[in-house]
């Protein structure tokens, strides 16, 4: 029994399936890398930035994105040598599932599952709430708040009490209009993803060339606020507790190796899209968060929009309001467009293994695309989006994507040691260094977050351990190819 949990799937094998692949092959290093941008200039840059700085790291809040993005790049440079020899569709569970075994990869594919899910309402959450902003800025009556909030909260992180809303209309709006785009096909979502991006990056220039001329370096001092007693509360400690939350911004990346199937040449572009993708953000995030701690004093910046209050403190700037609006609008769909893209395709990998039913990996005879996973995902989005609140979602999500990241670079190393001579047309520079600093970065990560978030986890792995005892090791593919060749040998 044990050795069919840790049973790995053939290398040979995974090639031939990217061979066979179904879906479309129409993307290219700059789709791809735009998929990666897309998916991380959102949440991060027109929330985090301000958000963090205000309640756990004030101007370092500069420092803790470059921790943050010292982690990525090493997590990043394991996931570019993986997508190079693993050109399928599911991210880090193919790649578990090739080096680490069929447990270690049902495991991080239900993590991933929680992830992308998660992730796509707690974006969706914040769209609502942009979207509100923007009826407000045109004069537009605003939606009653019972229908623009969610019905349950968790004040205390662990209680769940009712609010007395209705549903969260406008989060649900937007992911169910994502989800139709998905769903009609992955050309379609890249170049509607890629003139999203065109958009929101001239935005974020926009407002860091002219934001940069209003800047007062008063705002950045104390650097490093005293710590108030708390570890997280300021100080180093909450420099580090910073990184770890506003890990949830750098998802994106992740995803870009989740549409190795349908990229034109796997083994180049992927690679080059993961890092071309993850350089551009991580500049981008250092310099906004900058511009933003010295336009205003770190502690007014704990607001749902920081950008916008952050521009309305000087008259001169109030133009760009509007725009930072429309822009955040703008990130924040297409981060839910590549999230649920990127559920879709780790759902359309388990079922191909047989970890999920087959008929969630069913793909449109038309349009190419994994459609059923698509409106599982999307259904889940918007239940999410509709039900809880933004704090209860966002938790769960960075702690979700270090894990993920933490089995990526143990695979690399284990790989490299149990299959030496193995093809790599990328290859990781010092591996034994990379792949650890890659580990130590991102566990220590997963260790500065709160206690709550853990045990949602433990209790989300557990539901998942009882699918997999139940559904999911009976039906394993790689299972039933082992007992064919048993039985024809």
């Amino acid at each position: 029994m044990a050795s069919k949990l840790w049973a790995t799937m053939p290398m040979d094998q995974i090639a031939a399936e990217s061979r066979d692949s179904k879906l479309k092959r129409s993307l290219g290093p700059w789709h791809l890398t735009a998929l990666g941008i897309g998916c991380t200039i959102g949440t991060g840059i027109f929330v985090l930035t301000g958000v963090q700085a205000a309640v756990h790291a004030g101007p370092a809040i500069v420092l803790s994105f470059i921790i943050a993005g010292i982690g990525c790049v090493f997590a990043g440079l394991c996931y570019a040598e993986f997508a190079s020899m693993v050109p399928l569709a599911g991210s880090a569970y193919t790649y578990s599932y090739a080096t680490l075994g069929e447990f270690a990869a049902w495991f991080i594919g239900w993590d991933l599952m929680l992830e992308y899910g998660v992730a796509s309402g707690t974006v969706a959450v914040g769209w609502g709430r942009y979207f509100t902003k923007l009826l407000e800025h045109f004069g537009v009556p605003a939606l009653p708040v019972a229908l623009t909030s969610a019905p349950l909260d968790a004040p205390d992180g662990f209680r769940i009490v009712a609010t007395g809303a209705i549903l969260n209309l406008p989060a649900m709006f937007i992911v169910a209009i994502v989800t139709l785009i998905c769903y009609v096909g992955i050309k379609q979502s890249a170049w509607v993803n890629n003139i999203i991006v065109l958009i929101k990056v001239s935005i974020v220039l926009a407002i860091i060339g002219f934001g940069s001329f209003y800047v007062s370096t008063h705002n950045w001092i104390p650097f490093v606020p005293a710590n108030t007693g708390h570890w997280g509360d300021f100080g180093w400690s909450g420099v580090l507790r910073a990184s770890s939350v506003i890990f949830f911004a750098y998802v994106g990346f992740d995803a870009v190796s989740t549409a190795a199937q349908e990229a034109k040449n796997p083994q180049r572009d992927v690679s080059f899209g993961l890092m071309a993708g993850l350089l551009i953000c991580t500049l981008l995030y250092i310099l906004m968060s900058g511009v933003l701690t010295g336009l205003l004093p770190y502690t007014q910046l704990n607001d749902a929009a920081p950008v916008a209050v952050a521009l309305d403190a000087h008259p001169e700037l109030r133009w760009l309001s509007s725009w930072v609006i429309f822009g955040a609008l703008m990130g924040l769909t297409s981060v839910i467009l590549v999230l649920v893209l990127g559920q879709a395709r780790i759902m359309l990998a388990m079922a191909r293994d047989g970890l999920l039913p087959q008929s969630i990996g069913s793909v449109h005879p038309r349009f190419r695309t994994p459609h059923l996973a698509t409106l599982i995902t999307g259904l889940f989005a918007m239940f999410l989006a509709g039900v809880f609140p933004i704090n209860i979602l966002s938790e769960l999500v960075s702690i979700g994507t270090l894990l993920a990241f933490v089995m990526v670079c143990i695979g690399v190393l284990v790989l490299r040691y149990t299959r030496p001579h193995l093809h790599r047309p990328f290859r990781v520079r010092w591996p034994w260094f990379t792949c650890t600093m890659g580990v130590l970065f991102c566990g220590a990560m997963m260790g500065f977050l709160n206690l709550d978030n853990w045990v949602r986890l433990i209790v989300w792995a557990l539901i998942g351990l009882a699918i997999y005892y139940f559904y999911g090791r009976h039906h394993s593919r790689l299972r039933k190819l082992s007992r064919e060749a048993i039985a024809g040998g």
